[in-house]
């Protein structure tokens, strides 16, 4: 049977450039980078390379990106740590952001440090910047955390329009942008942004590794105690082999990115034209135009079917990988946050099918024809 992978949203498979790379800092470059000894010297040196190439294909500079765990952890230290440091009292995102940093938002609320607020989208998850710019306005010390892509339906938002609308009223902004880095080119001296995060796995590093940018303008505290790794702010040995992939993995996505873009948006293209042409009825969450979506993502509205909630476990039983919304939700019950912010219709079932620099034309056309056979009882 054959196997076909079509969640690359929730992880890509890791390239083996990527591995190759990291594979002499697991089994000879093995020093503690915080040793003074040689051999710490020589690993740390490899870390503050890979700081410096992660700068430099931001177009900022290596003491603004601090190494964590992945996104989830960059996200929630930037909207708390900016909390604390600034004593902010206000903080407005939306409803279909990833949990990294609704919950932050909701957890931070509750405790009642700040008052959150939401800003509106419409059915296909555009924000309304005029209701942004009224929260601003409304609101002092606030701080905007707004994603560059939903991780769900793709949808892009406008993230050089809010960091300047965040400028005029003097707020900390930050971005989760998980989804576009490596996928998107993020110029940090042009864009009114102060934190933005990256996580390896979503660009075909390794996991259990990504970046916060800090820009030098907003310096926040130390977010793990324990140690002065990170330039004292996140105690811990540094995950070497791990920061050592992601800076490679990041430099192969700039470096062939036009051609990545121009080969995943084609395959996206033909799902959305094929999936037209094979199921009746077939809709899709999010805006599916190209330059207003995520090219990785695209997420599929089946017609409404008492069958429907079989509908992932019979792709997956003819070899088809896919996700009914972020794997992050996998085991919950409650369904997904996004497609009820976006007020999608319950009784349709949400498939996101997101692509990769290793997904082929092949694949897309074997999904189709296994996705017509799975609906063909149900067209009938």
């Amino acid at each position: 049977m054959k196997k076909v992978y079509l969640d690359n949203a929730a992880t890509t498979p890791l390239d083996p450039a990527v591995f190759e790379t990291m594979k002499p800092m697991m089994l000879e470059m093995f020093g503690n980078p915080s040793s003074t000894h040689a051999h710490g010297r020589e690993v740390r040196t490899k870390v503050e390379k890979a700081r410096k190439t992660v700068a430099e294909l931001l177009n900022t500079v290596p003491s603004e990106i601090f190494f964590t765990s992945g996104g989830t952890e960059a996200d929630n230290t930037a909207i708390t740590c900016s909390v604390e440091a600034y004593d902010l009292r206000h903080i407005i995102t939306s409803k279909i952001e990833h949990k990294a940093v609704l919950e932050t938002a909701q957890k931070l609320g509750a405790s009642g440090k700040i008052k959150v607020s939401y800003v509106d989208v419409d059915h296909q998850g555009h924000l309304d910047y005029d209701h942004l710019d009224a929260l601003l306005k409304s609101n002092s010390r606030s701080m905007v955390s707004l994603m560059h892509a939903n991780n769900e339906i793709g949808t892009l938002n406008d993230i050089e329009r809010i960091g300047l609308i965040c400028q005029e009223y003097d707020a900390v902004f930050h971005s989760d942008t998980v989804q576009t880095m490596g996928h998107f080119k993020h110029d940090l001296k042009q864009l009114a942004c102060h934190f933005i995060v990256g996580a390896g796995h979503k660009f075909h590093g390794p996991k259990g590794i990504g970046f916060l940018r800090v820009c030098k303008s907003k310096k926040i505290g130390r977010f793990i105690e324990g140690g002065g790794q990170e330039r004292n702010h996140r105690g811990g040995t540094e995950n070497v082999y791990g920061i050592i992939g992601l800076a490679k993995a990041l430099e192969i996505a700039y470096s062939e990115m036009d051609e990545h873009t121009k080969h995943i948006q084609g395959l996206k293209s033909s799902m959305i034209e094929k999936l037209r042409a094979s199921v009746p009825g077939i809709e899709f969450n999010g805006d599916i135009r190209e330059g207003h979506s995520l090219y990785t993502v695209l997420n599929a509205s089946f017609p409404a079917h008492e069958d429907n909630d079989m509908l992932l476990f019979n792709m997956d039983i003819n070899g088809i990988s896919a996700s009914g919304g972020s794997a992050c939700s996998s085991g919950a019950n409650t369904g997904s946050h996004v497609l009820t912010g976006i007020k999608a219709d319950p009784a349709r079932q949400g498939i996101r099918f997101s692509f990769g620099r290793f997904t082929t034309m092949e694949e897309i056309d074997y999904t189709i024809e296994k996705l017509s056979e799975i609906l063909a009882p149900i067209q009938v």
